[in-house]
């Protein structure tokens, strides 16, 4: 196979044969760190597969989309095509591997009399359901490619030199850079070729073959042609990836609300990627405003919410910016309008529960994917002798919560906060609460989540 290169095939051509995309989706994204598989992963109000959806549904001679998932994900999936308007695009059930989630995704253009297939497409597209940066004019020159040859992929230059290595861990031989390059996705390949060389795939194939341009070499002795495609066909791997396609949607405005199902994407990705510098400088954005913003999280007995408005004006003094919200407004999407860490006043054991709801509505909407947030519970004792056994099950509860919430990228902190009536000495106090929750927040240190502090 022989990489060509992008003057042969004209991004410009017109279309005028059928042509259908399978995006598997199916990975558990364990790379990233992170619970929630990465293709679901959200951010600014969207999850990341509906961007790669969007960005083939704009395309117009693209007719179908078929969505491959795990069967745990499968509600879910369904749930994001209607809440986004995706009108392109069937979801099927995935297999255990790539390649029989892959084939699944084909097969579904294969009528069973079960219920009405798509189209069959003259090409198929396969992409990645986490690299939502491909452009039409590259997708132009994988289908032509795909029609004229019968296979098609997207290369890339290697940046690393590749080695291989002994049984011992000593360098055996390195590969000639220049001669070797990645494969990455899109890859096109005429639908009957691709069908016909998954029927033929031994067992080994499906459990641990990656590359279906190989398959279709292998199986239907189809050589495919290799074209170049840009830096923006990275794939979403690490959290880090995750800060990097989040400032690549901002700058390229591909975040309008589409008012209209068929409204056209104007946005463009930028011909080159410096993901260092994105998430260097996300970071540092992240880090100054989580670093300042607050919110109190009250309820609706009058000491919380005097604490609560007693520890705005103290950390506003600070140069901290604070809200105060009732804890009857978490579900009005109240949470989710800033970049805020938390702090949930409450005056017994039983806050716990509220404190699980709101890592619970935190992991839901995506809120703290991208951003490490802290969360801390100022569990406030106004009795002059509060049984030992009330506090221990606190403590006990903030530990287990703690543990579930970081990882959910959640820092949560417990304070215990004697409530006396002088008023000096209730100033006092609140400061050196303000003290606590500053450190807490700037510091951000994971060894004290699940502690239980004393004021």
């Amino acid at each position: 196979m022989e990489a060509d290169s992008n003057e042969q095939i004209s991004g410009s051509c017109s279309i005028d044969f059928t042509v259908a995309v399978v995006l598997p989706a199916g990975g558990s994204g364990e790379r990233t760190g992170l619970s929630t598989p990465k293709q679901f992963c959200t951010f600014l109000n969207r999850p990341l597969i509906s961007y790669t959806i969007q960005a083939f549904e704009r395309v117009g001679w693209i007719e179908h989309i078929v969505v491959v998932v795990a069967k745990d994900n499968l509600d879910l999936m369904v749930t994001i095509v209607q809440q986004f308007g995706h009108n392109k695009v069937k979801v099927v059930l995935g297999g255990s591997t790539r390649h029989r989630s892959i084939f699944n995704g084909l097969k579904a253009f294969e009528a069973t009399g079960e219920e009405c297939a798509p189209t069959k497409p003259k090409v198929v597209i396969i992409h990645d359901a986490v690299r939502p940066f491909v452009e039409e004019d590259f997708l132009v020159k994988i289908a032509v490619a795909a029609k004229e040859q019968g296979a098609a992929g997207a290369v890339r230059p290697l940046v690393s030199t590749v080695i291989a290595t002994t049984s011992e861990g000593y360098l055996d031989h390195s590969l000639e850079r220049s001669k070797y390059r990645a494969s990455e996705m899109p890859q096109g390949f005429l639908y009957d070729i691709i069908y016909q060389a998954y029927l033929q795939c031994s067992e080994a194939d499906f459990e641990f073959g990656t590359e279906c341009l190989h398959l279709a070499l292998q199986y239907c002795g189809t050589n495919a042609r290799l074209i170049e495609g840009p830096p923006t066909l990275w794939k979403v791997t690490y959290k880090r990836d995750l800060f990097a396609a989040e400032s690549i949607i901002k700058e390229s405005g591909t975040t309008k609300k589409m008012t209209d199902k068929n409204k056209q994407c104007s946005g463009t990705m930028p011909a080159f990627v410096d993901l260092d510098n994105i998430v260097f400088s996300h970071l540092v954005e992240t880090e100054e405003t989580l670093s300042q913003t607050a919110c109190v999280v009250t309820g609706v007995c009058e000491e919380s919410v005097q604490l609560a408005h007693a520890l705005q004006k103290t950390l506003g003094a600070q140069d901290m910016q604070v809200d105060v919200v009732s804890t009857l407004l978490r579900s009005s999407g109240t949470f989710n309008s800033k970049n805020w860490n938390f702090i949930h006043v409450a005056m017994n054991s039983s806050c716990l529960a509220d404190l699980g709801e709101l890592v619970k509505t935190f992991e839901e909407t995506g809120y703290a994917v991208l951003n490490p947030v802290v969360l801390i519970l100022v569990h406030l004792d106004v009795s002059e002798q509060s049984p030992t056994g009330e506090r221990a099950a606190v403590l006990g509860g903030v530990r287990d919560l703690a543990t579930e919430a970081k990882q959910r990228n959640i820092l949560l902190y417990g304070i215990l906060l004697n409530h006396v009536k002088d008023a000096e000495q209730r100033e006092e106090a609140v400061q050196k609460l303000s003290q606590i929750i500053m450190a807490l927040i700037k510091e951000r240190n994971p060894a004290l989540t699940g502690q239980l502090l004393w004021v």
